[in-house]
């Protein structure tokens, strides 16, 4: 399929359970809490429900990994993976944080990928060697080439314990030396961000395929680098995550390695 093509199916699909998401949004919520993993409400499983039907429809025997209900083993060589709802916790407490993230392998490949903020309006989406797009518009990353003018987006692990404390360390450390760090609460968020010069780079770790498959193609088909906190080649098994404008990349991993 051509660039248009997929970014068309991958709008469809993100908007469709974007709009879901709305139609929940700032109405009480179920909420069941998932150990060492954060929240889900009925809405996640409302907008994974609808990724799942349409997707089979459109695409079938496709392989699907998805947050709330597992892998779903397809023949056609297509892989999804599916946030219904990246910032549950936003979305819970009606912070409009939060977004549908859509990652598409072919094989062991990325292929092509999706994100969607319904309340913004906004759908990013990148194919393998074709770019990055922000509603249809090309997308670059940052060119900040000090840390100290930067600014990064970062996240934390649910645990609270000993790997949070590891976790601040490399926070205080960071913090030091640039010009501002946020927590907003969606990390396919912020490597968006990161892909349309928001955020000069951001660091995870704890992470989980879901929400990083879609925002990893993002910010490399953007111009920028994206590894794991060591600076080697990583992929969206791994858990931890440093994404940058790639000019940044060497002096954030250098931070974290030195925290």
């Amino acid at each position: 399929m051509s660039r248009l093509s997929w970014e068309k199916a991958l709008y469809e699909l993100s908007a469709g359970a974007g709009k879901i998401l709305l139609q929940y949004f700032e109405k009480p919520h179920e909420i069941e809490v998932k150990p060492g993993a954060g929240i889900v409400t009925e809405a996640d499983k409302a907008a994974e429900s609808h990724l799942l039907k349409q997707i089979f429809k459109k695409f079938p025997e496709s392989s699907i990994i998805t947050e709330e209900t597992g892998e779903y083993a397809g023949k056609s060589g297509l892989l999804w993976v599916l946030d219904p709802l990246d910032g549950t916790s936003n979305y819970a407490h009606g912070f409009p944080w939060f977004c549908v993230s859509i990652g598409l392998y072919e094989g062991d490949k990325p292929l092509a990928g999706g994100i969607y903020h319904p309340v913004l309006k906004e759908f990013f989406f990148a194919q393998k060697g074709r770019g990055s797009f922000l509603n249809g518009r090309r997308i670059r990353v940052s060119s900040c080439r000090k840390l100290e003018s930067s600014l990064l987006g970062t996240g934390f692990y649910y645990s609270k314990k000993q790997r949070l404390a590891e976790e601040m360390k490399i926070f205080q450390r960071m913090n030091e030396v640039v010009q501002a760090v946020r927590r907003p609460g969606s990390a396919a968020l912020d490597l968006a961000s990161v892909a349309c010069g928001r955020f000069d780079g951001f660091w995870e770790r704890g992470l989980s395929s879901w929400d990083v498959s879609a925002g990893m193609l993002l910010v490399e088909e953007a111009g920028g680098r994206v590894t794991d906190y060591s600076g080697k080649k990583t992929n969206m098994f791994s858990r931890e995550l440093v994404a940058s404008n790639g000019r940044l990349h060497q002096g954030l991993v250098k931070v974290i390695l030195d925290a």
